[in-house]
C-alpha cells in the first residue's frame, strides 16, 4: 500500500489541516521526500503552498486551524503549531496556541523544524529591548519615554505596558503594538520588556 493511500485513509480522504477534498497530496511535516507516515500529513494544494513558503499564510483560510490543531495525529500538531506560530500577529492564533498542549516529544519536534528554519537564513532577525533583552511575539513591554503619535493625534505616555506585541519581521528595531486601542509601530529602543 502506497505512503499516499494510507494517508487518505487516515485522514478519511480530506485535507488534514483545512478539509479540503480537491488536490491532495502528502506532505512530509520536515519539508524531505514523504515515506514515513507517522511524519506525513496529507494536504491540499493550497495549505501544501503556504506550509512549504510558496505563498503567503491567509489567516482567512487557516482560521481552520481551530479544528486541526487539536488532532490526534502528532504530524497534524506539529504542522498547525508551526503555522500558528508564523500567525503570531493574529490574536485568535496566539489564543490558540496559548491553549494548545503538545506533549514533550511533539513539541519538541515542532520547534526543532522552526529553529532549523531559522538557521537556514542567514539574516535572522532579532528583536531587542533598550537594555539587550530579546523579544518575542506576543510579550508585554512597558514604554520607557513619552512617544509621539504621528497621523495619530495623541502621546504614548512613559509607562504604558504594550501587550502581546508583534515583531516587524523585516526591521529588528520595530514592534506593533495596540496603544489608546490604535495599532502602532515602536521603536525597540524606547521599550524594556516587562
Amino acid at each position: 500500500m502506497s505512503l499516499e493511500t494510507e494517508l487518505r485513509m487516515r485522514a478519511g480522504d480530506v485535507c488534514e489541516i483545512c478539509a479540503n477534498t480537491d488536490g491532495l497530496s502528502s506532505l512530509d511535516v520536515d519539508g524531505g521526500n514523504p515515506d514515513q507516515i507517522e511524519r506525513a500529513i496529507l494536504v491540499c494544494e493550497t495549505c501544501a503552498k503556504q506550509i512549504r513558503g510558496e505563498s503567503p499564510l491567509d489567516p482567512k483560510h487557516l482560521l481552520c486551524l481551530n479544528d486541526s490543531a487539536w488532532s490526534q495525529e502528532p504530524a497534524v500538531q506539529v504542522t498547525a503549531w508551526r503555522l500558528l506560530n508564523q500567525l503570531s500577529e493574529e490574536t485568535w492564533a496566539r489564543d490558540l496556541l496559548d491553549m494548545l498542549y503538545l506533549d514533550d516529544e511533539t513539541l519538541a519536534w515542532a520547534k526543532a523544524g522552526v529553529a532549523q528554519s531559522e538557521d537556514d537564513d542567514d539574516a535572522t532577525i532579532v528583536h531587542k529591548d533598550t537594555h539587550g533583552a530579546v523579544l518575542n511575539g506576543g510579550d508585554t513591554v512597558t514604554l520607557i519615554k513619552d512617544l509621539k503619535v504621528k497621523g495619530a493625534g495623541f502621546t504614548a505616555k512613559r509607562g504604558t505596558a504594550v501587550r502581546n506585541i508583534s515583531l516587524v519581521h523585516d526591521k529588528a528595531e520595530q514592534i506593533e503594538g495596540r496603544v489608546n486601542d490604535q495599532r502602532i509601530v515602536i521603536l525597540t529602543e524606547f521599550v524594556k520588556k516587562s
